[in-house]
Parts: C-alpha cells; structure tokens; sequence
C-alpha cells in the first residue's frame, strides 16, 4: 500500500523526468557550440601626415579559444564574429542545460533507488 509520502514523491519524481525531457528537447534546438570569446580591438597610430593626431584602425574582430591547452587567436571578419558569437552563446546555453540534467538526474536517481540509510543526528 502507498502512503501518501510515496504518491507525493511519485508524483515530485514525473514532474523532474518531464523536466529532464523538455532538457532533451531543448538540446536539439541548440545549433552550433563554439567555446571560446570574440574580443573587437582597434588599434590608435599616430598619425605621419599629422602631429599630435592619431589614426584608428579596426575595428578588428578575435576569437580566442584553447587547443591542447594552448591559447589560440583567429582574426574574424564582422560577418563571422556574429556567427561564432551566436555559437559560443549556444555553448553557454548547453553548459545550463547540461548541469539542470546533471542536477535532475541525481535527484532522480535519489528518489528512485534505494540506497543506505542515513544516520540520525546526534542529539
């Protein structure tokens, strides 16, 4: 016979595998994952043709981005740092996603499995 605690927890534990399944859905949903920052630089120069003048150059557009643990950089057009930034946006959204699944799915695991029990605390 199930106590109402169990139907409470039954019911708590249908609504976290829904969660976990709109999670799924949502990763489809997901484009292209790129790690990494876009940084605009521009560069100041003195000008030759006037003192006291200076010259701005860019804006120039970076990707910076970690391979076998060394810091690389790649000069991107405009036209590409919206897309690459759109995609290390995705790779940010996957990170959530990921550590609500990874959440839920310990939660889960507690409430479905049956394991040691937990001590009493001393008074």
């Amino acid at each position: 016979m199930q106590t109402e605690f169990d139907m409470e927890n039954d019911e708590s534990v249908e609504r976290m595998k829904q969660r976990y399944t709109r999670l799924t859905a949502s990763l489809a949903k997901l484009g292209p994952v790129l790690q990494g920052t876009i940084c605009e630089r521009t560069i100041q120069r003195n000008d030759p043709q006037r003192p006291h003048a200076q010259k701005t150059y860019g804006p120039y557009y970076q990707w910076t981005f970690k391979r076998d643990g060394k810091t690389v950089t790649v000069n991107l057009t405009p036209r590409q740092a919206k897309v690459y930034q759109c995609a290390i946006a995705n790779h940010r959204k996957l990170e959530d996603i990921l550590e609500n699944m990874r959440t839920l799915s310990r939660d889960i695991l507690e409430h479905t499995t049956k394991g040691v029990r937990k001590r009493n605390p001393r008074p």
